[in-house]
Order: structure tokens, then sequence, then C-alpha cells
């Protein structure tokens, strides 16, 4: 793809750059915040060669698919004579961007997978399903999850890098377990643990820009939770340390209240950085700003924050994990894939990503993930029941342009253009992926625990990243999902006059 001749293609067509007021990129689509959006010609955009789509609204989107959209941005830096920025300043450019277990966020994405895109009038319906469903995520909390997204999406590609590296780590391991002395070896696991080691200060700059403040104050921010200082200090002797507590709480340590903890650290940073330049003179702001920022907010954070924070992440760990996943045993497996799908329809889903971030920064995997990656697979089955029973030549050609991708875990053209417009399917969906679920908590419970090393893959591309070499359970979770959302579906979940809403 020429990038540079596409960006100037797409300039001259939103308007030239006096209509640019900002652009930016997220997973797969560049996103240009224009003055008159009006002023764009979208057909002729949606007919450039390497354009899968455009997503229009308050912010023109050009989807060109993963791996292309952070090019084509660069490229359209160039053209315009401004770097641009590859954050994400949209909220809807959350964790449905990556490839999770509900995937991709437009359906013609399904071209970028090799296959044909859907039909216009299919990726329609799917489209004003989608909006129908996020038009209703509007509450104070689905906000604030929407924030929580757009912090950790940047650090998706990193985890999936850092994820296969551990993967291929371990894998050579079991193949040659004195490897782990080896120098190279050790090089190697290092590379695979550099986004963890880093992950509270990556979130601390994220956070800090996804609310308007100083990015560099929000890593700073993201160190504050884990200063080695917080330990302990030096005694008056200097022979032994002496923890520090605070009364009621308890004793201090590094990483007390992990991400969570971080996340409302870096934006107290921002609303106090906020605040202060409001009453600071411009003369001496440069001096006084970033330190008194450092200074209250570290001290909100260590004395209030990471405290409160800690129990808001112990309280939502054991409720998740110790309680659903290792008390409720496979019913708990059953209930949390069944019901994940809803979660997203809620727009409460992305709340889990600290969750799963720091359960990987505590033991090196996520144990919920695989869980509810069985979501997925139950739409696999649900699509390929369909195209098994439907003789509607339109929903065929929706369910093959959103199947292949379905399977590696780009799983919202079947959501939103298929199973969601027909209702019953999505139930039948999300109770074939419970079983699957059911399934891969046993696992857990009669064998050595697992769990994702990488966020962002889900699918049958989760399965190198699993730890511990169990592999197998996840992908034994995964074809149960399948089959029983085929079974489901194909005896109590369609019958061929629901085709009818596809036409819609």
């Amino acid at each position: 793809m020429d990038y540079k001749a596409l960006a100037q293609r797409i300039l001259d067509l939103v308007g030239g750059p006096d209509n640019v007021e900002s652009f930016t990129n997220c997973m797969t689509r560049l996103r240009l915040n224009l003055v008159t959006p009006q002023s764009a010609d979208v057909e002729a955009i949606k007919g450039l060669d390497g354009v899968l789509g455009v997503v229009e609204g308050k912010q023109l989107q050009v989807v060109v698919g993963p791996g292309h959209a952070e090019r084509l941005r660069a490229a359209f830096g160039e053209v315009l004579g401004n770097s641009g920025t590859a954050s994400v300043v949209d909220e809807k450019a959350t964790v449905e961007d990556t490839a999770t277990a509900t995937g991709s966020s437009v359906s013609r994405h399904a071209a970028s997978g090799g296959v044909e895109p859907l039909p216009e009038g299919d990726a329609d319906l799917a489209k004003r399903t989608r909006d129908k469903v996020r038009s209703k995520q509007t509450s104070p909390v689905q906000a604030m999850f929407r924030h929580v997204g757009n912090i950790f999406v940047p650090v998706i590609p990193g985890f999936i890098a850092c994820g296969l590296v551990t993967a291929i780590c371990g894998i050579w391991k079991m193949i040659d377990p004195a490897v782990a002395n080896d120098g190279w070896f050790l090089v190697l696991a290092g590379l695979g643990g550099i986004v963890v080691a880093s992950l509270n200060l990556i979130v601390g700059h994220n956070t800090a820009k996804e609310f308007g403040g100083s990015p560099i104050l929000g890593f700073i921010a993201g160190g504050v939770p884990y200063m080695p200082a917080l330990a302990g200090v030096a005694a008056s002797d200097k022979a032994a340390a002496v923890p520090l507590t605070i009364p009621v709480f308890g004793e201090l340590k590094p990483g007390l209240g992990g991400v969570i903890g971080v996340m409302i650290t870096a934006w107290l940073f921002t609303v106090i950085e906020k605040q202060l330049r409001k009453v600071i003179p411009a003369a001496i702001e440069l001096f006084l700003v970033p330190a008194l920022t450092l200074l209250i907010g570290a001290a909100a954070s260590i004395f209030i924050i990471m405290p409160v924070s800690s129990l808001l992440m112990k309280g939502l760990t054991w409720l998740l994990v110790d309680f659903a996943l290792a008390k409720g045993g496979t019913i708990g497996g059953f209930i949390l894939a069944t019901f994940f799908l809803p979660m997203v329809m809620l727009g409460i889903h992305q709340g889990l990503t600290p969750i799963h971030a720091q359960l990987i920064a505590n033991h090196g995997f996520t144990e919920l993930l695989p869980i509810l990656a069985m979501a997925g697979a139950g739409q696999v089955g649900m699509a390929i029941a369909i195209l098994l029973k439907t003789k509607n030549p339109r929903l065929r050609s929706v369910i093959k342009s959103a199947l292949p991708i379905g399977i590696l875990g780009i799983g919202e053209p079947l959501v939103y253009g298929v199973s969601l417009p027909l209702l019953y399917p999505f139930l039948t969906a999300c109770l074939g992926g419970g079983f699957g679920g059911a399934f891969v908590a046993w696992g857990m419970q009669h064998s050595e625990i697992f769990g994702s090393q990488a966020l962002g893959l889900s699918g049958l591309l989760m399965a190198p990243v699993i730890s511990a070499g169990k592999w197998g359970w996840y992908l034994g979770g995964w074809l149960i999902s399948v089959i029983m959302g085929c079974l489901l579906t194909y005896l109590f979940g369609f019958k061929e006059s629901m085709a009818d809403r596809i036409m819609d």
C-alpha cells in the first residue's frame, strides 16, 4: 500500500488541511476530527484502494485494518505537515478495536482477514445494531469504563508482543529444562517481561493523557505507588528497616492497590495540575505546578488512594477469581462465559481490563480471559448452525464473510451482523460459550492453574499464549463452545423466518 498517496487522496477528499482539526489512529482506523464533517466526500473515500470502510459521525473514521492504521496516520501527518498522535482520543476507540472475544469494530474488517467485505446493506445493519446498543451506554459508570478502555488499548500491542515472546520461552523451557540458565534464554525472557515490569508507568502516562494532564506527570504518578522506599525506611541505628504503616489500613508496600491505584493517582495528578494552573502566575508556573502536583498528589496517593484501591482490587479479585472460579468451579466458569457478551452490550466489560492486567503482573497470566474468550467461540458455533440451516442468500453471505475472522477471535461482525439482530441466536450462542467456560474452569481445578499471558488475543490466536503448556484445555473448551453454540442454535435458536430481519 502506498500510504502517502492514500493519505494525500484522503486529505483532498475531506476538504484539505484547513478542514482537519485533529487526527489520530486506533488499531484499525484513521480517525479525523473535521471542522465541517459534511464537506468530506465519504463515498469517494470508500472507493479508494486500501480503504475497507468509512464510519461517519462526530469523527470521520477511515477503516484500513490492523497494521495499516498506524502507517497511514504517520503518512497523513507527513502530507498534512503535522506528526499527529497515535493515542486514542475518541471514547468509542476502546477495546472494541482489538482482537478480543467481541472483536473488530466494523463488519467490513472482514476484508483484512482475506475474505470478501460484507455487502453494504449488511454492514449498515450491523452498524445500526451496534449504534443502537451503544446509544444506551451513556451512564457515568459506562463512561468511566470507556475511559479505562482508552487507557489500556494502546498497551495491548505490547501485551501481545511480550506475551508471544513469553510463550516462546515457555515452549523452549518445556523442550529443554536446562535452558533456564542459558544467557540468551534469560535475555528473551527479559524481553517478554518488559510490559509487565513497566505497566504502572505506562498506565500512569496513558491516564494523564486520557484526562488532559501532562503525560510526564502521569508517568511519575505511575511510579509513586511502586516506590521501593514504601517497603520501609531506615531506622535511626541504620541496622534495620521500619515499615511504614497507616492507621486502620496497616503496612504500606510497593504496588499496593495495583493498576487501579495507579489510574486513580494519575487522574488525581491531572486534577491537581489543572487547578494549580488556574491560580499560579504564568511566570512561575513551570517551577511550581509540577512540583506541587507531585507533592500533593503523592501524599494523597500514599495515605488515601493506595490503601483504598487495595481494598477495591482485593474485592474484585476475590469476587471474580477466588469466589467465581475457585469456589464456583465449573458453575462459575459457565456463568462468567455466558454473561460476558451481555456485559459487552452494557458497556461494562472494559472494567475487567485492569483486573486482567493486574493478574498478569502478579503471576504472569490472567485465568479469567480464557474463560471469557469462550463467548466468542459460542458465536462461531451459532454462525455454523445458521449457515447449515438457512437458505437465505443474504444471511449466508454475511456469515461467510464474518465467520473466518470470528474463528480467529474477531467476533463483532458475527455479534452485530448476525446474532444480535436475530436475538434468539445471540442467547443460544451465549449459552454455548458457557459450556466451554465450564470446561476450562474444570480444567483449572483438575490440573495446574493456567491462563492467558497476553491481552488482546482471542479465538484460536489465544492458544499460543496459554501458560504452563495447557493450551489443550483451552482448545478443548473452545471446541465445546463451538459445538454447543451450534447445537443449541440449530435446535432452539433459529427459524428461517428470522432471516428476514437481516433484510431490514
